[in-house]
């Protein structure tokens, strides 16, 4: 079989494929908040995981790892005793926190009303 037939056969992932792969990461709500926490600058491992309420070390490590392969933030380790790592925005970071910053506003706004709708649902008969 021919090399350009074979490929004919393999099915390319469609943007709207890879973009719904794109959007799983950044949407994710630990992702969210490191990128919102990282929005004043950089910051230490131990700082990002004392203003994220909730999370786990493992989790926020798995989601650093995640949005720095992604191109979202960078790693820095300085080499002192012990090192000292930091993690920052990219630009591309920037502008995802610019792109989130609404629906965050707009979580934080709505937190009383849906807790109150949550309440009514879960008093239904």
């Amino acid at each position: 079989m021919a090399a350009s037939q074979a490929d004919a056969e393999v099915p390319l992932p469609t943007d709207a494929c890879r973009s719904r792969v794109v959007l799983g990461i950044v949407g994710d709500k630990w992702s969210l908040l490191v990128v919102r926490n990282l929005s004043t600058g950089p910051l230490r491992f131990t700082e990002l995981k004392r203003s994220i309420d909730g999370i786990s070390q493992r989790m926020l490590t798995v989601t650093l790892r995640t949005l720095e392969r992604d191109g979202i933030l960078t790693r820095t380790v300085e080499a002192v005793m012990p090192p000292h790592v930091t993690y920052e925005l990219t630009p591309m970071g920037r502008t995802l926190r610019e792109a989130t910053a609404p629906l965050l506003q707009w979580s934080l706004a709505h937190l009383e009303l849906i807790d109150a709708a949550r309440a009514e649902y879960d008093t239904r008969p």
